[in-house]
């Protein structure tokens, strides 16, 4: 372990009354969820060793540890993203902290722009795959064993327990959802028209700034993973609008009650 690590691990262990079971992610606009938390304590990221903060809109800042649906959780309520000038051991500080304090599964979330032109705006689409666009990856540079392997397996990125979970609880609730792949790109401009028929050409569904740098160390690391994408807009030229960040949150608030009873029905079944 580095030492940025070991204190942030052990900082964040003096704020826990028991061992959490599920870590959470909550990207832009989705951070509501940390909000349904119970018997929580929250932490700024400021105040943890060696973690930076979040510097988007959307993105509150915080840890919060507690309860939900009966599970003991972890939730980042906002994210750091590598287009804020952080390195990827940065950017991917937090999942390791996660695995080193106890947390076996991950749940990853964010907002991004429909590549699928049979997507709308509002939808959930859980990430059954990624493609790693970043032309970076977070693994670059000595490996720790103990950490994890030097050459991990990405065959299931996405583990299709928690895949199949998620497909039947939305089934129960009534909430439909897509399933698709997720393209990871550095940000923070959005995507050019060529950019998104290329994205679509090479399969992706979705698309946007974050996640893959976690979910990778999430799987070296060896956590279970489920994604789950808010298509909080259409890609540039599917629509013959311009993009804003602020349609990203509009959208999120407008999708919050099927994400919130998706998510903690799931993390109650973990």
């Amino acid at each position: 372990m580095t030492n940025a690590l070991i204190e942030a691990k052990q900082f964040i262990e003096g704020k826990l009354t028991k061992k959490p079971q599920v870590g959470l992610i909550l990207g832009s606009g989705l951070g509501v969820l940390a909000d349904e938390i119970q018997e929580a304590v929250t932490v700024p990221y400021s105040d943890i060793p060696g973690f930076p903060t979040s510097t988007v809109a959307g993105h509150k800042g915080q840890l919060v540890i507690g309860t939900l649906n009966g599970k003991s959780v972890v939730a980042m309520q906002g994210r750091f993203h590598f287009y804020e000038g952080y390195d990827m051991s940065l950017v991917t500080l937090p999942v390791r902290v996660m695995k080193a304090i106890g947390v076996t599964d991950l749940i990853v979330t964010n907002a991004a722009g429909g590549v699928n032109e049979s997507y709308e705006p509002g939808d959930l689409m859980l990430i059954e795959d990624h493609i790693n666009n970043f032309g970076t990856n977070p693994l670059i540079g000595p490996n720790d064993e103990e950490m994890g392997p030097r050459f991990p397996d990405m065959s299931e990125a996405y583990t299709k327990d928690h895949l199949s979970l998620a497909t039947e609880t939305a089934k129960e609730l009534g909430v439909n959802v897509q399933k698709g792949v997720y393209v990871g790109n550095t940000g923070p401009c959005y995507e050019t028209p060529a950019e998104v028929r290329m994205l679509r050409a090479m399969g992706g569904d979705a698309v946007g700034m974050s996640t893959v740098p976690e979910v990778i160390v999430a799987r070296h690391s060896g956590l279970k993973v489920l994604g789950i994408s808010c298509i909080s807009n259409m890609a540039a030229g599917i629509l013959d609008q311009p993009l804003h960040h602020d349609e990203v949150i509009e959208t999120t608030e407008k999708v919050k009650a099927n994400f919130l009873a998706l998510v903690k029905e799931i993390v109650g079944k973990m």
